[in-house]
């Protein structure tokens, strides 16, 4: 056994490491311990600064530390002549690359940089830069390199179009780089952008808001660039068709215009002498400047959001004072002031008419498809031919499913609908663990469709029942409709936004599992409402019932209510105003 290497055991080799991580926490705690001595007695000397760093090196993200350094550079900076300062930060800038080596996404670190970087008397752009493109090869989805790269184009006036092949070549160099597509889709927008003059409805004049210029651009790209991005991601996902990356940013190209911020609809009730307003995006009436001008006198009305729980909401009421507007041998004309964006709406309540209402439909909105262009519509049906040839190759690809089903969506909704509820099936049975998702995007769809063939055929009656509707959207868009049926499907509640059919005389939502009524709560036209076979336990669960003070007949058969004793009697003290009850 002479001259032979003694092994220890692995018991010696556990107690040997405890030990020497005891001896190192043991010098970590006394120089944390100590740091925060100094800095709670402000001191601020280069003592501190050495401590800090001993401590950093081995956790850089310790952010009380970094703080402190800051502290006490910002002390020095007061003190120091500008060359000596700008060795400090020099040292800052290649310590902190080593910490950057010790954790690449570490938070503390890159703030910090950032931090040195603005305060560095003679900075070095280009090479800040060239760190970036350093930590990019090495990961190339490091979120907080990208945050910090994006500081230094910044900074060093990068040109949009310099970052722009920047992208091109991490593509290039791989398809699956995430994060380029994202940042691509940032700098199109500012590169290529899309005119406003081309993206507004030709009903503009209408909202007397003040026309844009040429020059003013929305956050769109322009017609041109986004037929080039088409070609770029096609050949991604052929290239992969599994990897979700292009396909996300493919979405994004296939992604609706923002809307327009407008009054889409008023409606006047001489009843109620009521004012319903509704808006293009939710808000907050009580803050945008929201002004009623009648007859030419501004009047002071408090306005209300449908529900008392939301705070900002697309549609808001208000009640005039009574004998305002009932008289209907009167004519009146409304103006709804939106001050904070400089538009009004106009609204006439003519003699003979108990109500009256001014609205842009949602196919003068352009809601749910995009007004395209001769050339535009030749190159997505080409994506989606290309698309449903991926599909034959790749039946079970869910990306591709759904990327054809948006293709859809974007060229013809109303045609394309079978086959578009052919593709959900599938896509439920491919991707089964994001069922409900597709349902819920698929109900999405069917009531886009359901409210373009309602407006087509200038109706106020909604119609949806046997589609296997999982949620509901888009109740904005049906202010004045007065009767709804949602019976056969698989809702399970009438949620708080059902409040905003202000309009809603006869709701039938039979058969489906309906639990909770809140959407039912100030109704106030609401008049007939069937609700057959759905889970409706308690009678309790009917409290927001009793706001729709017009109801006069409720059928609640085959819920689990209805077995509950004297459920007669208990619903006539609920809802006195009910006279046809069926239980």
């Amino acid at each position: 056994m002479h001259g032979r290497v003694k092994l220890k055991s692995t018991a010696q080799q556990e107690v040997e490491k405890k030990i020497e991580r005891e001896k190192k926490l043991k010098m970590y705690v006394t120089a944390r311990d100590a740091c925060f001595t100094k800095r709670r007695e402000r001191v601020l000397d280069d003592e501190a600064l050495q401590l800090t760093q001993q401590l950093l090196s081995s956790n850089p993200d310790f952010a009380t530390l970094w703080n402190y350094r800051r502290e006490i550079m910002l002390h020095l900076e007061t003190i120091w002549e500008e060359d000596k300062l700008q060795k400090m930060y020099e040292a800052e800038l290649l310590f902190l690359e080593s910490c950057l080596k010790v954790n690449p996404k570490s938070y503390g670190s890159w703030h910090h940089r950032g931090w040195v970087s603005v305060h560095l008397p003679k900075q070095n752009w280009a090479r800040e830069l060239s760190l970036c493109d350093r930590c990019l090869s090495l990961d190339d989805r490091n979120f907080h390199c990208w945050d910090y790269r994006r500081m230094v184009v910044k900074m060093s006036g990068v040109s949009v179009d310099q970052e722009l092949q920047f992208t091109d070549r991490l593509i290039g160099s791989n398809f699956s780089n995430y994060s380029s597509w994202h940042y691509r889709s940032t700098l199109l927008p500012q590169l290529h952008p899309e005119s406003l003059e081309h993206t507004l409805p030709c009903h503009q004049p209408r909202h007397s808001s003040p026309p844009p210029s040429p020059q003013m651009h929305s956050h769109r790209v322009c017609e041109e660039q986004l037929l080039k991005e088409y070609e770029l991601v096609q050949n991604a996902f052929f290239t992969d068709p599994n990897d979700q990356s292009a396909w996300f940013y493919y979405r994004w190209l296939l992604g609706r215009a923002e809307r327009e911020d407008m009054i889409s609809c008023i409606f006047v009730s001489r009843e109620d002498e009521r004012v319903v307003v509704a808006f293009s995006r939710p808000v907050n009436a009580l803050s945008v400047g929201l002004i009623l001008v009648l007859d030419g006198q501004p009047h002071q009305v408090d306005w209300t959001s449908v529900h008392p729980r939301f705070k900002h909401s697309p549609v808001w009421i208000c009640v005039l004072p009574p004998g305002t507007i009932r008289d209907i041998s009167n004519e009146h004309n409304l103006t709804v002031h939106w001050t904070e964006k400089h538009i009004h709406r106009d609204c006439a309540l003519y003699t003979g008419r108990s109500e009256s209402w001014c609205r842009d439909s949602a196919t003068d909105q352009e809601l749910f498809r995009s007004d395209l262009s001769v050339e535009k519509t030749s190159v997505l049906q080409s994506e989606l031919q290309s698309c449903n040839q991926l599909q034959e190759l790749e039946p079970q690809n869910k990306w591709c499913l759904l990327t054809i089903i948006l293709l859809m969506r974007a060229l013809d909704p109303l045609g394309y609908e079978q086959e578009t509820l052919a593709h959900f099936q599938t896509l439920k049975v491919v991707d089964s663990t994001r069922s409900a998702y597709y349902s819920d995007l698929c109900s999405k769809f069917m009531i886009e469709n359901t409210i373009l063939k309602m407006e087509y055929a200038e109706v106020r009656v909604f119609s949806i029942s046997d589609k296997n509707l999982t949620t509901l959207c888009h109740l904005d868009q049906l202010l004045l409709v007065t009767h709804i049926n949602l019976s056969s499907n698989q809702l399970i509640s009438l949620p708080p936004q059902f409040a905003m059919l202000q309009c809603l005389e006869v709701l039938d939502a039979d058969d489906n599992a309906i639990e909770e009524l809140e959407g039912l709560n100030h109704l106030h036209k609401l008049e007939e409402v069937s609700l057959k076979n759905n889970r409706i336990f308690k009678i309790s669960d009917l409290q927001p019932l009793t706001s729709c003070t017009k109801l006069t007949r409720l059928d609640i058969r085959g819920n689990p209510v209805s077995r509950t004793s004297n459920i007669q009697f208990e619903l006539t003290e609920l809802l006195p105003s009910v006279t046809d009850l069926l239980v």
